[in-house]
């Protein structure tokens, strides 16, 4: 606690540093203050709504030290299971590798169509972050376990590419990611290489079956709209009255990122410096409310599909409008992360699983020891539950 003599000094202190720092909001004002014409309404529209999500990774840790197993689980916003794996840091990538594909060779998993796609057959030639499956076995103790959520991601992407690619609309359908549509887990120019094929499918789609297919990634959080959400809320630069949706410059997300090759997208792959191979959208800050205090959501579109944004959003606006228990954001994104997450009984189940496989791995003379152990970490937890 600060005693009442230095609380006056810090307080001025803060006064003062905030005043001189002043043309940094001034700044940062300007940059956005012509946004504000841009700024659309947007009208509702009717279509399906589907929402891919991977459950969260903080709800399928299954720990019994040493132990580490990771649940990757992706639904979609009906409940349905599209991909189930069980892995750990020290899990080697070559067999999990041969496990996409099936005795002859073919994709056995969403995973496995991407690869074959792709024309790679290792998860490490996937993706930098993944190690090869020799480190794995022989330096286990070497390998970060972070590769687990890189797995992890790239199987939600997986997913998304085969729902597109692999699969018949019935009618016109927008696609809804959680998180944008960029990726810098994919290795040289293979998230690129993703992106035209996902392309090649949906036009492919919209020719011979006259179906019409979306694909918007949405985030709850942004460093972009972090860096000028004051700055827009004083100029008022999306207006109340009405859902609103603006186009977010690529310059303005250069500034606001560490890495600027996160905001490189395909109308710069002509330019100086290193090609775009890690985007395939464009943001705009949308709000699904009409109110002035009502939340602003960063929303990628695939880049190839801007002209159609008004469209989209309206087909967004209705299923965000009845967005619950989190107002004004997409409803089937929501009922998707309910359905994925493995969480009280069902988390249960599983630490039961582990516990009980980890027994096994003693003789009978040992068993009683890991319920021992158990017990005490249970009741230790207990106390603060």
């Amino acid at each position: 606690m600060f005693d009442d003599e230095s609380l006056p000094a810090i307080r001025e202190a803060i006064r003062k540093q905030t005043l001189s720092d002043r043309q940094l909001l001034e700044g940062l004002r300007a940059e956005v203050r012509p946004l504000t014409a841009a700024a659309r309404a947007i009208r509702p529209r009717s279509t399906t709504a589907v929402s891919l999500v991977a459950s969260d990774g903080g709800n399928n840790k299954l720990e019994f030290d040493p132990f580490y197993v990771q649940l990757v689980r992706v639904v979609d916003s009906y409940g349905k299971e599209l991909f189930l794996d069980v892995i750990s840091p020290t899990t080697d990538t070559d067999a999990l590798s041969d496990r996409q594909f099936d005795a002859d060779g073919d994709p056995a998993t969403p995973l496995g169509f991407l690869m074959r796609d792709l024309g790679i057959d290792r998860l490490y030639d996937l993706s930098t972050m993944i190690p090869t499956g020799k480190k794995t076995r022989e330096q286990p103790e070497r390998v970060k376990p972070g590769w687990v959520l890189t797995y992890r991601d790239l199987c939600e992407w997986a997913v998304l590419y085969e729902r597109i690619c692999y699969t018949s609309f019935a009618t016109d359908t927008l696609i809804v990611r959680d998180g944008f549509l960029r990726s810098k887990e994919f290795s040289r120019d293979l998230f690129m290489r993703m992106g035209e094929l996902i392309r090649s499918a949906i036009e492919r789609i919209q020719r011979d079956d006259r179906r019409r297919v979306f694909l918007v990634g949405i985030a709850k959080h942004s460093q972009v709209m972090t860096r000028y959400r004051l700055a827009m809320a004083i100029e008022g630069t999306i207006a109340p009255g009405e859902p609103r949706y603006l186009a977010i410059p690529r310059d303005m997300e250069a500034k606001a990122y560490r890495w600027s090759e996160y905001a490189r997208g395909q109308e710069e792959s002509g330019s100086d410096g290193e090609a775009a191979k890690f985007v395939l959208g464009d943001m705009y800050f949308v709000r699904f409310g009409s109110m002035a205090g009502d939340p602003v959501w960063a929303v990628d579109l695939l880049h190839w599909q801007v002209g159609m944004a008004a469209e989209v959003f309206g087909y967004l606006l209705a299923d965000a409008t009845d967005g619950f228990p989190v107002p004004y954001y997409p409803r089937c994104l929501q009922r998707a992360h309910e359905h994925a997450q493995v969480v009280d009984f069902d988390l249960d189940i599983l630490q039961d699983q582990v516990f009980a496989a980890v027994r096994e791995l003693l003789p009978v003379s040992k068993q009683p020891v890991i319920d021992a152990v158990r017990l005490g970490t249970d009741l230790a937890a207990r106390r603060y539950g």
